[in-house]
């Protein structure tokens, strides 16, 4: 299958992804903030710059893109052309996201992952307290965490 755009507009494009202040971290942030939360955004200082710091708690929040970080979500597609090329750039995404959580536990942060399919679903669903789930995992000190539109799961540490 042939690109619907000609190159230069596909790269115009793809150079318009960001990969810090997405919508859903913006979203989230506001929230966290919202609720009295204080936070460093980005810190250069830990493995791989968290999107969220929260030093008070010993914690980080990582907001994924469903699709850059191959969520087994409704909003990840596997593209139809060069298959081959995203699937290695989404696999070494999900490598360095593994080496990033390690080196995080290892200095003793808690790891709390937030899915861009979550906000969305924050979005659409009042019923969905995205920010309740995160505000309590914070104040608990509950253990890793992943939050998707499916709810919460516990995160297990890599080998």
């Amino acid at each position: 299958m042939t690109d619907v755009v000609d190159a230069a507009t596909r790269s115009r494009m793809m150079s318009g992804i960001r990969g810090k202040n997405t919508s859903p971290e913006i979203t989230l942030r506001k929230a966290l903030f919202a609720q009295g939360f204080r936070y460093r955004i980005h810190a250069p200082h830990l493995p791989g710059k968290p999107d969220l710091v929260l030093p008070r708690y010993k914690a980080v929040i990582l907001v994924h893109g469903c699709f850059w970080h191959g969520h087994d979500c409704r909003y990840f597609k596997v593209p139809q052309t060069r298959t081959g090329f995203w699937m290695g750039k989404i696999n070494a995404n999900r490598a360095r996201d593994q080496r990033e959580y390690a080196a995080l536990k290892a200095l003793g942060w808690r790891v709390l992952v937030v899915w861009e399919c979550a906000v969305r679903a924050a979005r659409k669903e009042e019923a969905f307290r995205l920010v309740d789930f995160v505000a309590e995992w914070l104040v608990t000190d509950a253990a890793d965490a992943e939050i998707s539109e499916a709810g919460v799961k516990a995160l297990i540490a890599a080998p």
